[in-house]
């Protein structure tokens, strides 16, 4: 008996039209739905590899220009502290001014020592609680700190704060050369004269 074979040439390449025409409409869906020209390594291998390496490149870049916002917010905090602390340090030196002046009375040099005091306590509270995110600012231990600001290995900033207490600042220092010289004499604060020391003193 003989073998007969039906063969519909027509059917066959429409079926083989549809089917192609099928995953076409699935990939324009597939890049409507995503927005992107290449979804996978079948749409363009290399253009892939490139794409990626971008969206690498671009993520990393995102993500250190928030590293470098974070430390303008950082670098603000501590100037803010620094400025509040140089105006005080100025209220010190005009308070050792005033002091020098001979019409001032035991009594007054002591209100005036007293409010150094006060003034000094402030300046080491300033120092002890600056802080960003956790991390004290001014008590001297942040030093050396690094900022990644590119994207790529070894793109950073290194950053130092110095510490701004009383004792660094050396108006602590300056408080007890007033206090302990009860006579003539000049203090100076980081290099600048404050002129006589005699006016206060420690009680």
């Amino acid at each position: 008996m003989a073998n007969v074979i039906n063969t519909n040439i027509m059917s066959l390449n429409a079926q083989r039209n549809l089917t192609r025409t099928q995953s076409e409409m699935a990939t324009a869906l597939e890049r409507l739905s995503s927005g992107l020209r290449i979804n996978s390594a079948k749409d363009d291998a290399a253009g892939l590899a490139i794409s990626d390496r971008f969206t690498t490149q671009i993520k990393g870049l995102t993500q250190a220009m928030r590293n470098a916002n974070d430390g303008v917010s950082l670098a603000q905090t501590a100037e803010g502290a620094l400025q509040e602390t140089n105006n005080i340090l100025q209220r010190i030196r005009e308070l050792s001014i005033q002091s020098a002046n001979s019409t001032n009375s035991a009594s007054d040099r002591r209100f005036l020592q007293a409010e150094v005091n006060q003034l000094l306590s402030e300046v080491n509270r300033i120092a002890e609680t600056t802080s960003f995110n956790g991390r004290k600012l001014l008590d001297g231990t942040f030093t050396t700190q690094q900022f990644q600001v590119g994207s790529n290995a070894r793109e950073t900033i290194g950053v130092s704060v110095a510490g701004a207490s009383g004792e660094i600042l050396g108006a602590e220092q300056v408080d007890s050369q007033i206090s302990a010289a009860k006579g003539a004499g000049t203090a100076a604060l980081n290099g600048t004269k404050l002129g006589a020391t005699a006016a206060v003193t420690t009680t």
